[in-house]
């Protein structure tokens, strides 16, 4: 099945002039055009389209994106180099997601902090509260 670059954008929600940005750089090597110079996609682009987004979702600059859709066309002998990639990416999104993890933890202590002052009157009255009165889940965030 085929698809036109508004299709294409329509179904992805990725802008008709990102898509016409990724085939300028060359992200899809084998993209034909119709006999009037139409774009035209197909499911290989679309694959490679989802790709794309996922590893700008994962924080990966389009310069590395375009190295690795460069690398695709080297077939297995980049396989090692692929790999590695992935490896290295998802490392960095575990420790992304912990940041975030940790994060989450401070913001549920102060909404629950917050929430509690309001409550009882005052900040000072949580200050005064013993430890055990902030609930299990929160005391190792409390600060």
């Amino acid at each position: 099945m085929t698809y036109s670059i508004g299709q294409v954008a329509e179904s992805t929600g990725i802008s008709v002039s990102t898509l016409r940005y990724y085939d300028r750089e060359g992200m899809f090597p084998e993209l034909t055009r119709s006999d009037g110079g139409i774009r035209v996609f197909t499911e290989r682009e679309l694959g490679t389209l989802r790709v794309i987004e996922c590893l700008k979702a994962a924080g990966m600059p389009i310069r590395d994106i375009k190295e690795f859709l460069t690398w695709c066309q080297e077939g297995d002998a980049s396989l090692s180099k692929r790999q590695a990639m992935f490896q290295a990416r998802l490392a960095e999104v575990e420790r992304q997601l912990t940041a975030l993890e940790k994060t989450r933890n401070h913001l549920l202590y102060k909404c629950w902090y917050y929430d509690t002052a309001l409550a009882l009157g005052s900040e000072a009255a949580v200050r005064s509260l013993p430890p055990e009165a902030v609930p299990e889940a929160l005391r190792p965030h409390r600060l």
